[in-house]
């Protein structure tokens, strides 16, 4: 074994995705964001419905970062907020999944009428444009979460769909997918146990984009009214409810922004590292001088 090969074995096996800064910076406000997230309720000093002071009192004293509309504690609400942001966001992406996911398997692995007919589908829903099909949603369905959950899912199955179907297509003909075919395997093993293993690293550094996606779009509608409604604890909302009193009291505003900026910056910058590191993983493996 020569010295510069034994060098290479004893370097730490670092993620290749945290070679390049943006995994870096996205993991480090990450961890700060999910700190904020899983702890907060624990850290947070007032029940977040809880009324204990004047309506946007200054930061200071007793209250860090002010209170809200009401006279809540705008810090406790912030530590709580996250975990309704994050839920909804998740859900979102998972439903999305679940449905393009199957659609572009279905449309990749059949091929033929199957193909045309899911994808022409796909088209149709891709033609309208996402905002007014979560308000006409809205409309007749109602608002609350659930609403927001589903419309911002069903936005996405169209894009996600194309993306497996394409993964799905340059797959599909290898030799290990024609032997599970030769040897009478299920269709359904196929795609789940067959393709979709050697194309999750096209899921991966997708995932990350429609997570940030979900976030910001059922933040969006929490904003306009149709998706968490009062007195929840949740950053869009939080923000949504303290327009009145942005000149007075600007941190009920900005800390839910600033902390709704990180969550979804920090996702993208992961997203974004993982997708290069596949690009140039012959270079990233070479070793260091």
């Amino acid at each position: 074994m020569t010295a510069l090969a034994a060098r290479a074995r004893r370097r730490p096996r670092t993620p290749r995705f945290l070679r390049h800064w943006q995994g870096r910076i996205g993991l480090g406000l990450l961890v700060l964001t999910m700190v904020a997230v899983v702890f907060g309720p624990v850290l947070s000093p007032y029940p977040p419905t809880k009324i204990i002071g004047p309506p946007f009192a200054p930061a200071g004293g007793a209250f860090p970062l002010g209170t809200d509309v009401l006279g809540r504690d705008v810090l406790s609400r912030l530590l709580w907020g996250g975990q309704s942001v994050l839920l909804l966001g998740g859900l979102a992406t998972a439903l999305a999944y679940a449905g393009g996911g199957t659609v572009g398997l279905a449309a990749g692995f059949l091929r033929g009428r199957i193909d045309a007919t899911l994808m022409r589908l796909m088209d149709v829903i891709l033609a309208v444009p996402p905002l007014l099909f979560l308000l006409v949603l809205a409309t007749g369905a109602g608002t609350g979460a659930v609403v927001a959950v589903v419309g911002v899912a069903l936005i996405q199955v169209p894009g996600i769909a194309r993306i497996i179907r394409a993964a799905t297509l340059e797959v599909a003909g290898r030799g290990y997918i024609e032997a599970a075919s030769a040897r009478g395997e299920r269709t359904s093993h196929i795609l789940f146990r067959e393709i979709t293993p050697n194309i999750s690293p096209t899921i991966v550094a997708d995932g990350g984009t429609r997570l940030t996606v979900s976030i910001l779009s059922i933040a969006a509608l929490t904003f306009l009214g149709v998706g968490l409604q009062p007195p929840a604890a949740n950053w869009a909302l939080m923000m949504t409810e303290n327009r009145p009193g942005l000149t007075y009291q600007p941190w009920a505003v900005i800390a839910p922004a600033l902390m709704l900026a990180a969550l979804t910056l920090s996702i993208n910058l992961l997203a974004d590292a993982y997708a290069r590191s596949m690009n140039t993983s012959a270079e990233l493996v070479q070793p260091a001088t």
